[in-house]
């Protein structure tokens, strides 16, 4: 099983060594929303990950499911013309945590104390824990020729991935970093509205395997644009919760893996 060093480009991001490098990190994440840590990954970790992937591939679950920003089913109590009421489509497969092998470069990351030390001081968070059922903490997130993910805000404060594979065309991850404040219950409806309509500028971010991104996506709104390459999007999400024994709920466990354990 591989340590820690031999997974991160420690001399590249020292994220159990520098008080300077920590303290940059948090500060971009603050002023920008979103951290993207490129060549995180070391070559061979990568790789490693690259084929663990595609070793499971087939193992994949995909859905397809027609979703408002909010990540809710349409309300038909609510103007069809609401932007908090509009359906956009995202669809993936995923293979869950329980398929990952014991031994995955993946898990050693995901457990390391160096690495949660890391999140937590980024994130300002007093502590983070592991999802307490057997799927959702680590996720490989497929997207194949035409998928893709609809706008929307996360129901976590916060997301962490690592991408794996770039597509050749297609599969922009795109962003606003403003539209909603979570905390005082205020959605910028006018904005969402142009958004939706293709009218509002947003961010393109370029994400190159072995990227490490850290983002707020519960008052962001974000999307990754439809595949259109044969060659696939593949990324990993890695999952925390803020409290202990939280298990995903089983609505999102049967939608996102087609089974609850």
């Amino acid at each position: 099983m591989a340590s820690l060093n031999q997974i991160v480009n420690l001399d590249l991001h020292p994220i159990n060594q520098s008080e300077k490098y920590l303290k940059v990190c948090k500060n971009k994440l603050r002023k920008e929303s979103v951290l993207q840590l490129n060549n995180f990954l070391s070559s061979k970790s990568l790789n490693d990950i690259q084929k663990e992937a595609n070793d499971l591939h087939s193992k994949a679950f995909y859905c397809s499911q027609n979703h408002t920003i909010l990540l809710t089913k349409k309300n038909i109590n609510i103007s069809k013309d609401d932007p908090c009421n509009i359906e956009v489509k995202s669809d993936k497969g995923c293979v869950p945590h329980d398929l990952i092998p014991s031994n995955s470069n993946l898990r050693t990351l995901y457990n390391s104390n160096d690495f949660i030390k890391f999140i937590e001081t980024i994130l300002d968070l007093k502590k983070i824990y592991p999802y307490a059922d057997t799927l959702s903490s680590i996720n490989y997130n497929y997207y194949e020729k035409n998928q893709q993910l609809g706008w929307h805000f996360d129901n976590a404060s916060f997301a962490i991935t690592l991408m794996i594979q770039s597509p050749d065309s297609g599969g922009v991850f795109q962003y606003i970093n403003k539209g909603r404040d979570f905390d005082n219950n205020f959605i910028d409806k006018k904005l969402i509205k142009s958004v939706l309509n293709n009218t509002y500028p947003v961010n393109n971010l370029s994400v190159q395997p072995g990227s490490l991104i850290l983002f707020y996506g519960r008052n962001y709104l974000h999307r990754v644009t439809p595949v259109t390459s044969v060659k696939s999007r593949i990324l990993v999400t890695l999952n925390y919760n803020l409290e202990k024994n939280i298990k995903l709920s089983e609505n999102g466990r049967l939608t996102f893996f087609g089974r609850l354990k």
